[in-house]
């Protein structure tokens, strides 16, 4: 089995879990997940399998689109609400307020996730750190956060809202900046991502539709393409001319492939022969090498 399977992952199960689970259903020892989802929320995890692992490196990451509901009234230390509370306050925002702040969270951002994060320092992640009692406070960090939609008031003071924003950036953090923000603390209670890259809740399946599929012996026929995440990548097709070369991954003469002397060196591209995608490939000077050769099954 190649390729990636688009999980829609239930709250309360940790990302490692998920992958185990898709190991056992695939009887495949390479999977791996594309993007940690924290255990308390739900949503998309790409989850790529066998020969899919060998393309992290090129997937989009960068592109998150999640939606969650902020509750005001109360903020913990986890920023989200598995967390212990450390600060409440009845001044609960209006919606102008709310607005005024999400305008606020919005472009290049600095902030600083709970101590409860997957943040490593020294190599472990900062929450095995804090559940052990430590003192530790993550680094202010600049994130990226494209837009803030707000929906309307949800029950007992909290708002609905679709942030779209870019890679490392901590929804439960959002959350609890626009509490500092409106003078009413506040927490996340609830998140979905809804998209991560090339993958979206269209193409999402639970482990539960997973599991039906693997015991209908369905479950390869449902993974995605590897080059399906790939599309932002350029794409160069190899002529027939070439064929050895390709098969054997040797070098590619640039010139022998339209558009390829035109790439910046180093630029990743999908490279196809008779349509069919056979790897990732850099042009260096007058010649295309291979990044991740990856033929297709016959």
């Amino acid at each position: 089995m190649n390729g990636f399977l688009n999980i829609l992952k239930p709250p309360g199960m940790t990302s490692a879990a998920v992958v185990a689970v898709t190991r056992r259903l695939t009887g495949e020892k390479r999977v791996g997940h594309a993007g940690t989802l924290d255990p308390e929320a739900a949503g998309v995890l790409p989850i790529m399998i066998g020969r899919a692992a060998r393309l992290f490196d090129y997937l989009v990451d960068k592109e998150k689109t999640y939606v969650a509901e902020v509750a005001f009234g109360a903020a913990t230390d986890t920023q989200d609400a598995t967390g212990q509370v450390i600060a409440t306050g009845t001044a609960y925002p209006t919606m102008a307020q709310v607005e005024e702040a999400a305008a606020k969270l919005t472009g290049d951002i600095w902030q600083r996730p709970s101590a409860y994060s997957a943040i490593k320092r020294d190599g472990k992640p900062l929450y095995e750190l804090a559940r052990k009692g430590q003192e530790v406070e993550a680094p202010l960090r600049q994130v990226h956060v494209e837009s803030i939609t707000l929906h309307g008031e949800q029950p007992d003071h909290g708002v609905l809202m679709t942030v779209r924003c870019g890679r490392g950036t901590y929804i439960r953090s959002i959350c609890h900046d626009m509490g500092e923000l409106v003078g009413c603390p506040a927490h996340m209670r609830f998140l979905l991502r809804s998209q991560s890259g090339a993958f979206d809740l269209s193409t999402a399946m639970t482990l539960e539709e997973a599991a039906a599929f693997a015991e209908a012996g369905e479950l390869g026929a449902r993974l995605l393409a590897l080059d399906a995440p790939l599309g932002h990548l350029p794409r160069l097709e190899a002529p027939s001319s070439l064929s050895r070369l390709v098969a054997g991954g040797a070098k590619l003469p640039a010139d022998r492939l339209k558009g390829a002397a035109a790439l910046p060196e180093g630029q990743p591209v999908r490279i196809y022969m008779k349509g069919e995608f056979w790897g990732i490939g850099a042009r260096e000077g007058e010649q295309l090498l291979w990044r991740a050769q990856m033929p297709p099954e016959t």
